[in-house]
């Protein structure tokens, strides 16, 4: 009886299928980690924004509270030019956040309730995205 010895002929290109299967992973892979950063830079970009619109809401209260006898000369409606104790903030908030739009409500002090500044700060980061919004109420207690 003679032996038979196993032929290799039967495993020819095995390895070369494997190679191909472990690209085609490593390349789905990649593309997820890539979509993951954009995202990532985007929600990074949104979140710089924000932050600058918060403190440039904050700079103008602080403004504010040393100038209370002029509160009313802060007002600003959209799209309105800013009065000249306001211009240089509206400009510098323009520049930190690209396209912003600045409202600046005021209501004057009462004999029984303080000043009420409601400062609003929107902006688009690109054109097909939402609107954002930044909205800061503070109550001016030493306008009375």
């Amino acid at each position: 009886m003679m032996r038979r010895v196993p032929t290799i002929h039967a495993q020819r290109g095995v390895a070369l299928l494997e190679a191909l299967l472990a690209v085609v992973i490593l390349a789905i892979g990649l593309l997820g980690t890539i979509g993951l950063q954009a995202r990532a830079y985007s929600a990074l970009s949104d979140a710089g924004m924000r932050a600058e619109a918060a403190i440039a809401a904050n700079k103008l209260l602080g403004v504010m509270n040393t100038d209370l006898a002029n509160l009313e000369s802060y007002r600003l409606a959209s799209n309105d030019v800013p009065s000249a104790r306001l211009a240089a903030w509206h400009t510098e908030t323009r520049r930190l956040v690209p396209g912003a739009t600045v409202v600046v409500g005021v209501t004057a002090a009462t004999t029984t309730a303080p000043a009420v500044v409601n400062i609003a700060i929107s902006w688009r980061r690109k054109a097909d995205t939402p609107l954002n919004n930044h909205t800061i109420t503070s109550y001016i207690a030493g306008s009375l």
